[in-house]
């Protein structure tokens, strides 16, 4: 079998961990803010599309070496709650990249490094869950890398409060230096 060829995108979306079964303590906070990023992200996507902006998905493993990504959608898909309904609305196209990974960041053991700088990327878009923790991860691990521009739009992402939402994202503001604006007001450019 040939290797399907690694597309050419100088920009990336990278989701973070949307396709969760949110069964951890603390989800019942998270659904339905997450919903409300999946949403957010589903139409951002849509618009990057058209700019043909290649999309990756970076998602936990949830410690089971044995996992792969597709049989994750198709778990959650089933489900009859918010992860279902995330899981249906931004599932992976046949064009889209998956990657599992082991910790909080996108970056931290997995071949995002190597496959980006393949792709040729140099601004990232990082949207996600939960931005308190895998989304601000992975935009501090962007920042020590140099990216020219990591845009983390704030209504793509959700965390369990909005208090720690807010401190996240002033944090990858302030100090990881990412253009935080919504979405809608950048419309993906």
């Amino acid at each position: 079998m040939k290797p399907a060829k690694v597309p050419r995108s100088p920009r990336v979306l990278i989701l973070v961990d949307f396709i969760n079964p949110l069964n951890f303590p603390g989800a019942e906070k998270l659904a339905k803010p997450a919903l409300a990023a999946a949403r957010a992200t589903a139409r951002l996507r849509a618009a990057l599309d058209r700019q043909k902006v290649a999309v990756v998905y970076a998602n936990d493993n949830y410690g089971s070496w044995q996992s792969d990504f597709q049989s994750l959608v198709a778990q959650c898909s089933e489900r009859e709650d918010a992860s279902g309904e995330i899981a249906r609305l931004l599932a992976p196209r046949p064009t889209d990249i998956t990657l599992l990974k082991p910790r909080h960041s996108a970056f931290y053991c997995t071949a995002l490094e190597l496959l980006l700088n393949d792709m040729g990327a140099r601004e990232l878009v990082l949207a996600g869950l939960s931005s308190d923790m895998c989304v601000q991860m992975t935009a501090a691990d962007a920042f020590l890398r140099g990216y020219e521009a990591v845009w983390v739009p704030a209504d793509c992402t959700a965390a369990e409060t909005p208090q720690a939402k807010a401190a996240s994202i002033k944090y990858m503001k302030d100090v990881l230096k990412c253009d935080v604006r919504s979405s809608r007001s950048r419309k993906g450019k």
